[in-house]
């Protein structure tokens, strides 16, 4: 054996290469002169890390849990009866809308009645399409309230937040609607925005509610426990 060793001991020159001090079964090393047996090198201890503290239910959370089901469920009972309160009025829409673009465009061949009766299938096709996946997405969010999903919870936080802000458009929307009519080209009943607003008061009420919860206790209202 070479007495030519590696400074870092791990190698020894056999005069063609470097090769491993180890032996095979990894017993011992080569220290130049002689096999010397391989301490044992202990574990180190892993170190411990303490889980976070789980979150426990308070006072909030159940009634919590509850409101925001509740209100899906209204939701998704008024979302399915869109269809059939709206598909009427969705003829009306798309005859406004085609007035609209001829009075723009004068000049313009107004589309046949075939077209417009098309397109107004094709709408209230999207109107069907649009009530089933509305539906789907109120069940979703009342199985993550009863689950108590937190993703659920700041995704619900965050669209009663942004219905919160609809209610300025919807007051003046029964005052006064021919500024929105004209900018969207077709005109809504009042009764409609007068529906927005009532079920505005509750949604408010609950994304003040869950904002004060997810600031002070976490979401749905669970705290930590130490």
């Amino acid at each position: 054996m070479s007495t030519r060793v590696s400074p870092d001991g791990m190698y020894y020159w056999d005069g063609q290469s470097w090769v491993s001090t180890l032996s095979h079964d990894g017993r011992f090393r080569w220290n130049g002169t002689a096999w010397v047996p391989v301490a044992s090198q202990p574990f180190a201890p892993v170190p411990y890390q303490a889980r976070p503290a789980a979150r426990q239910p308070t006072s909030w959370t159940l009634p919590m849990q509850y409101a925001v089901a509740g209100w899906y469920a209204i939701s998704a009972v008024y979302t399915m009866t869109l269809p059939f309160w709206m598909g009427g009025m969705m003829s009306t829409i798309m005859t406004q809308s085609f007035r609209r673009q001829e009075q723009l465009n004068p000049n313009v061949t107004p589309p046949p009645p075939e077209f417009i009766q098309a397109m107004t299938t094709f709408m209230n096709g999207v109107l069907w399409v649009s009530t089933l996946v509305g539906v789907a997405i109120c069940a979703l969010f009342i199985v993550g309230a009863l689950k108590r999903w937190r993703w659920a919870f700041y995704v619900v936080l965050v669209l009663l937040g942004l219905g919160s802000i609809t209610a300025p458009l919807n007051l003046i929307n029964i005052v006064d609607s021919r500024a929105y009519d004209a900018a969207v080209g077709f005109s809504l009943p009042t009764g409609l925005y007068v529906t927005s607003l009532i079920l505005w008061i509750p949604g408010a009420a609950l994304f003040v509610w869950m904002l004060v919860a997810a600031i002070k206790r976490g979401p749905w209202a669970m705290t930590r426990v130490s």
